[in-house]
């Protein structure tokens, strides 16, 4: 055993601090990297939902996973203290190594703001969550075991309390880091060009682990440090192993049968852990919904996360970003643990009904599920408002009169007619097979027919100014903005070219009567400049936008006044989202208290029917996310 030279405060070991404050930094860089990730791989790698989803999945069952190879190394090998530096260290360097990978001028070589070869960001993310899931699962079973090490016999009273500050320091953790890291994702920064900064996002969390790190080597000296005493789970696959080929070995009607069927490694494996066992495949049962109730659980960071991109996340005075909903789940746990204890179980008790474990967590799987029954009613919502865009062969075309006159469009089937500065009120579609005659007209000017090849699959607008005179642009906008993001783009009504500056974005080069690409901004209003050697210095040229909301699509037309100087004409292009972040409550509301009543009663219940001893070899180690300490 390596002792250390004993020092305590206020009755408790002060090597705990050092653990605590240790946990508190993992999690914030473990939550913090985790918080962001769906919206990584969606937004800067480009994957789509559901790869993103299938990726990120992936990720976290890895992480679930490894806490097996850390315990093994540390009881066969290493110990808990080595165990806990040595994949830290890995932990860390993984968390860089994300940093890193989300760095866009990495592979920018022609600063357009595009990385020239996403191969290199995805090998290095993969490489870093790879790194990740080795050093957090490695890690998850033994640190919180090695706190309660610390402690000596008769301390069980503040043994216990240590759990519970242990706990409250992995819920601040994760509190902070999913309210903290969304908000610097949504920074502007870049060295070439700017966009949105995961560098400074992941970054964080990198920096929280190697102060995680380095907080707890500074404890070292303080540490009770017991030896490897051997792997608990290998004695206990083995003892089994051994139990059902001696009973196959003595299958003969000549050997007397036996009370348990473990008992047949009696020739080899103690009593004891036989008996400890037994106790272990007893509860084994009530393990069997543990992968369906965190497989929903754990859809709060993706498909969830995905569905607040779609929502408005304007509460209140509160600007919510999509990927800080997942602090909901973070609040009330702390609310909710210390309710049901205090309130509702006692209120059940008072009524009579025994709530016992199993009940308790058949309650859980229930409020799980009815908390997809609210996210579905308001996915359904969602979809409601959705605009269409086309598919397969269908092709969209809008009109917008930026003329003086009033202009009149007929399509196979239709015909639109325009006053002047004004837009048809939706996207007509087409089957693009069968949009073969468009035509524009005036009155007193003979029809001029349109000749352009759509493109199937994309929405279009036609910009006409005159029976001759008129431009096709492709938008390339064929989804809502992603984000919550606002796409502008600006119409040139000028004879020359012009650029603009909005919000530290440059429209270079605007061509006459036409439109520029879509650029992207987070809500509110935003200032711009037109820069145009037409424009008089007389003339104002400097203008505010419309308040932008979440997700929607505008396009600027700068005309000219009777003056000559510069007007705008505003045209909505996609409508904002309507329905609220605000409406996911109620499903975070009901998938925690399945987490609370499933979650910790399940920890329960193992320490009630299993020994100490065993219980790190069972999927409620209070270390593990399928127990209520992650």
């Amino acid at each position: 055993m390596g002792m250390s030279v004993p020092q305590s405060c206020f009755g408790y070991p002060l090597s705990i601090f050092f653990i605590v404050v240790n946990e508190f930094c993992e999690r914030f860089s473990y939550y913090g990297m985790r918080a962001l990730l769906i919206l990584y791989f969606r937004l800067f790698i480009g994957w789509n939902d559901n790869l993103s989803t299938a990726i990120y999945h992936t990720f976290v069952a890895l992480c679930y996973l490894t806490p097996i190879l850390g315990a093994l190394i540390a009881d066969s090998w290493l110990g808990k203290f080595k165990t806990i530096v040595s994949l830290s260290i890995v932990y860390t360097i993984g968390q860089v190594v994300m940093a890193v990978s989300s760095i866009n001028d990495l592979t920018d070589f022609d600063h357009n703001g595009t990385p020239n070869s996403m191969s290199v960001h995805v090998a290095l993310s993969m490489i870093g969550l790879a790194l990740i899931a080795l050093g957090t699962g490695g890690i998850k079973p033994c640190v919180s075991a090695f706190g309660g090490d610390q402690f000596e016999e008769g301390q069980e009273k503040q043994r216990n309390r240590f759990f519970s500050i242990f706990y409250l320091a992995i819920n601040a953790g994760s509190l902070l880091s999913t309210i903290i890291t969304p908000m610097l994702r949504v920074q502007q920064c870049g060295i070439h060009s700017t966009q949105a900064c995961y560098p400074l996002a992941f970054g964080v969390p990198a920096a929280l682990m190697a102060v995680s790190l380095i907080v707890f080597v500074m404890g070292s000296r303080m540490y009770k440090k017991l030896k490897p005493q051997g792997n608990v789970m290998a004695k206990v696959v083995k003892c089994i192993g051994f139990a059902i080929k001696n009973r196959f070995r003595h299958r003969s009607k000549k050997f007397p049968k036996r009370e348990h069927w473990l008992d047949w490694a009696k020739e080899k494996y103690d009593e004891r852990l036989i008996c400890q066992i037994k106790m272990v495949t007893r509860v084994m049962f009530l393990y069997i919904p543990l992968p369906m109730f965190w497989a929903l659980f754990d859809q709060q960071g993706s498909r969830w996360t995905l569905q607040a991109t779609t929502m408005n996340g304007q509460i209140g005075l509160l600007k919510i970003q999509p990927d800080q909903m997942q602090t909901v789940n973070a609040i009330l746990i702390v609310i909710m643990v210390p309710i049901m204890d205090a309130v509702v179980y006692p209120l059940i008790a008072k009524c009579g009904l025994n709530f016992t474990s199993l009940r308790k967590m058949t309650v859980g799987m229930f409020l799980a599920s009815m908390a997809f029954v609210a996210a579905a009613i308001v996915q359904v919502e969602i979809d409601k408002t959705l605009p269409v865009f086309p598919k397969g062969n269908e092709v969209q075309v809008k009109v917008l009169n930026i003329g003086n006159n009033s202009m009149s469009v007929s399509f196979p089937g239709t015909t639109v007619t325009l006053d002047q500065m004004s837009q048809t009120h939706e996207f007509l579609t087409f089957d693009v097979n069968k949009l073969t005659s468009i035509n524009i007209s005036s009155a007193g000017s003979p029809a001029t027919p349109v000749t352009y090849n759509f493109e199937q699959g994309h929405r279009h607008t036609l910009l006409v100014w005159g029976p001759s005179h008129y431009r096709v642009v492709k938008d390339g906008l064929n989804q809502k903005p992603e984000k919550g993001e606002n796409g502008v783009r600006f119409v040139n009504t000028f004879d020359e070219s012009f650029n603009v500056t909005m919000d530290g974005k440059v429209y270079i080069d605007v061509t006459s009567h036409n439109a520029s690409a879509y650029q992207f901004f987070p809500s509110g209003a935003k200032s711009f400049i037109v820069h145009s050697p037409e424009i008089s210095p007389q003339c104002k040229n400097n203008f505010t936008s419309s308040s932008l909301e979440f997700g929607s699509a505008f396009t600027y037309v700068i005309t000219r006044k009777e003056d000559g100087c510069p007007d705008l004409k505003i045209f909505e292009d996609i409508s904002p989202n309507t329905i609220n972040m605000a409406l996911q409550i109620p499903q975070y509301f009901l998938i925690t208290c399945g987490e609370v009543v499933f979650s910790v009663t399940g920890l329960e219940f193992s320490y009630s029917q299993v020994t100490r001893l065993l219980l790190h070899s069972t999927p409620y180690n209070p270390a593990s996310k399928n127990g209520s300490w992650d």
